[in-house]
């Protein structure tokens, strides 16, 4: 007769379903116990189908109601009070099946089978059902020494139909339960397993990944390591283990998390890389692009509130630093010839090229559209039949780049050449593919101008630029250039460009808006489309105004996030939905969406906030404060701990560190009508001297017509 002990860790949902499983164990000719927490006539058996035992809500023994007190898992505290059952330690002595019916249950079944080693167990009462009828059939096998691997992890293998390292698969996600995972004997028992020697590299890796990634989904993320760690140490080849780390640090980042092995699997990979340098540079290009895929993938850098580039960037870079079909890629070529001086029997002419946002350059091609003696072209790639299917093949720039040459060069060189020779100036906005491209090329003599903005710098296209093809670099901020120069080694040496930080171009005048009275109280964010913007650090400082003065209120501009991007993603946009849920329904958050006219939305709102992670410059904090909005600015943290930053490229007292201290602010500037009118006019003045497109055009005369009067 096949005994079968199952526990139950929350009421059954579908009891019909656990009836019917325990009428046919009966007809099989099996015994079952149910232990649990359940009302047993809730339960509904009929008689003879199980013997029952509720474990009471209150233990009477003392001590254990004290360690109870000190346990939070439901899972750990469920197994504690199950194995102080002397009904549960007999019956378990003859048990041949144990069952978790739920996913509370998993830590004691896996405990109880530790302690009873004959015994098959399972997850689900589908799994036990099958078990109960391979025993009856006669087909059920023990796993033979020759598997001491699940007799070291616990339950695994047991009742599989072949005798393989990883078991059944009922039995292997019980081992994994999160419950196991975050024990200290089931991390040194997978730790073992994962390292057990004679194991095939294929079932090693696999059983691997699977502990990896479930130790990550537990909350254990130095077990995944470790796990990893001594798996990969018992593999020999390296394709080997840059298969396995790659394929760990992806399933990881489809979780939306900075990956625990994400430098360990770029390491790997580019050590694979550097193998095949010397006799197949195509292969090495591979692999060096799918490492700088890896290393600079959107989850660690822009789908959180933090970066570890920004945070340890020395050791973030490391591996790519190391990396001969890095620095092969890297390798400065230059250029033939200088640039040209500038004509001066005809108009000088000035190519502007993108393929990023064209909202950056308005004023700029208008400016020089109408300039004597500039002749302009605007080109932007995605509108350009042949330019933009190369803008979407960043492997081939990596091939060309670790080769010297490459068909995908070609057809660039092809496309490019007819624009450097009719351009004196070439400026290209955003350091991403049209600027790879350029300096894929020899500019002949072209000058050559770029601009980086911050998003270039968190992503792997500065290291496909090479920069000793480019003349002028200009950035929209002190701490951007100081930041980039800093994880882009090619802006050091003698063969980098010349660094010029010119503001971005706003014509801000058109903000000059009446604001009604009631707009003192209103506080404005404006962009909220990425997790850099951090709207929920704008609704705690709400939070705290309003705990004193309810007057106070948030309008929140512009459209929302992406959920598709990622997990991470969909993370944050949950707890900010859950802030909306409670917040828009009394009329403290207003949500408007995307308007066209700024301007007049700015109208009505008297405080202007930044409250971002990071930002080059913050355009639209600047327009506010055009508006006569008073500013707010987070000190942002990805550069807050630098020489520059927000601190620095705005007055002082704008800037806070915590909600308390903008709360504080925002108090004492809107303390009177007053006061936070003359505040706002102080800001506006401000901006307008020193960033309006009056001023700042002539920061780019002086870049792109260099010793002219204007």
């Amino acid at each position: 007769m096949t005994k079968v002990l199952i526990v139950v860790g929350e009421r059954p949902q579908q009891k019909s379903v656990l009836v019917e499983a325990l009428r046919r164990f009966r007809e099989q000719g099996a015994a079952v116990g149910i232990v649990g927490d359940f009302d047993p006539d809730g339960l509904g058996l009929e008689p003879g189908l199980a013997e029952v035992r509720a474990l009471p809500v209150e233990p009477a023994d003392p001590r254990l109601r004290r360690r109870l007190a000190r346990v939070p898992e439901p899972s750990r505290a469920l197994w504690l009070r199950v194995w102080a059952e002397t009904w549960v330690r007999r019956r378990l002595r003859a048990a041949d099946v144990l069952v978790a019916l739920d996913p509370t249950a998993v830590h004691a079944v896996w405990e109880l089978a530790q302690r009873q080693p004959r015994a098959d167990a399972c997850n689900g009462i589908g799994a036990a059902g099958r078990l109960v009828q391979a025993r009856q059939e006669g087909t059920h096998r023990v796993a033979r020494t020759s598997v001491r691997l699940s007799a070291r992890t616990g339950i695994v293998v047991r009742g599989a139909r072949r005798t393989a390292v990883t078991g059944a698969r009922q039995s292997l996600e019980v081992a994994l339960a999160p419950a196991v995972l975050r024990s200290r004997a089931g991390g040194r028992l997978w730790r073992a397993a994962v390292a057990a020697p004679g194991l095939p590299e294929r079932v090693r890796a696999a059983l691997a990944y699977r502990v990896h990634l479930r130790s990550v989904q537990a909350g254990r993320p130095g077990l995944a390591a470790a796990t990893t760690a001594a798996a990969t140490g018992r593999i020999a080849g390296g394709k080997g283990r840059a298969d396995l780390l790659t394929r760990e640090a992806t399933a990881e980042l489809d979780l939306g998390h900075v990956p625990v092995c994400l430098t360990t699997a770029v390491a790997a990979e580019l050590a694979l890389a550097d193998q095949f340098l010397a006799r197949q540079p195509a292969r090495a290009a591979k692999s060096l692009y799918k490492a700088l895929r890896l290393l600079f993938h959107r989850v660690p850098h822009f789908d959180q509130l933090s970066s570890p580039l920004a945070e340890r960037p020395a050791e973030f870079l490391a591996p790519l630093l190391a990396s001969a079909t890095a620095r092969a890629a890297t390798t400065p070529r230059g250029r033939r010839t200088p640039p040209a001086t500038p004509p001066a029997d005809r108009p000088l002419r000035l190519l502007i090229m993108t393929n990023g946002s064209a909202h950056f350059l308005r004023e700029i091609e208008q400016r020089y559209a109408e300039t004597p003696g500039v002749e302009l072209r605007y080109l932007h790639l995605a509108d350009d039949p042949v330019a933009a299917p190369l803008t979407h093949q960043p492997a081939g720039i990596v091939e060309h780049l670790v080769a010297g040459q490459s068909e995908y060069g070609n057809r660039v060189e092809e496309w490019l050449r007819p624009h450097l020779d009719w351009a004196d100036t070439l400026f290209v906005d955003w350091c991403v593919a049209a600027a790879a491209m350029t300096t894929l090329v020899d500019p002949g003599d072209t000058r050559i101008v770029m601009r980086l903005h911050s998003f270039e710098a968190f992503s792997y296209w500065p290291r496909l630029i090479d920069f000793s093809r480019v003349d002028d670099l200009v950035f929209v901020s002190d701490h951007l250039r100081d930041f980039t120069r800093e994880v882009v080694p090619a802006l050091t040496g003698d063969r980098a460009p010349t660094l010029h930080v010119v503001s971005n171009g706003m014509g801000l005048r058109r903000f000059e808006r009446a604001k009604d009275p009631a707009a003192r109280f209103t506080l404005g964010l404006i962009g909220t489309s990425a997790v850099a913007k951090d709207p929920r650090w704008a609704i705690e400082v709400l939070r705290l105004l309003r705990a004193d003065d309810e007057r106070y209120r948030l309008v929140l501009v512009g459209g929302g996030l992406d959920v598709e991007a990622s997990a991470s993603v969909r993370r944050y946009q949950a707890a900010l939905s859950a802030d909306l849920a409670e917040l828009e329904p009394t009329g403290a958050i207003t949500r408007i969406g995307h308007v066209d006219d700024v301007p007049e939305v700015l109208s009505g709102i008297g405080v202007i906030l930044s409250s971002s992670v990071r930002e080059s410059f913050h355009c639209a904090l600047v327009e506010g404060a055009a508006s006569g909005a008073v500013p707010v600015v987070r000190d942002w943290p990805f550069f807050a701990g630098r020489p520059t930053g927000a601190h620095t490229l705005f007055p002082a007292d704008w800037v806070v560190g915590t909600p308390a201290q903008a709360a504080e602010r925002i108090r004492a500037v809107t303390a009177s009508e007053a006061v936070w009118r003359s505040e706002g006019a102080a800001a506006a003045e401000h901006v307008t001297k020193t960033w309006d497109w009056s001023v700042v055009q002539h920061d780019f005369d002086e870049l792109f017509l260099p010793g002219r009067r204007h």
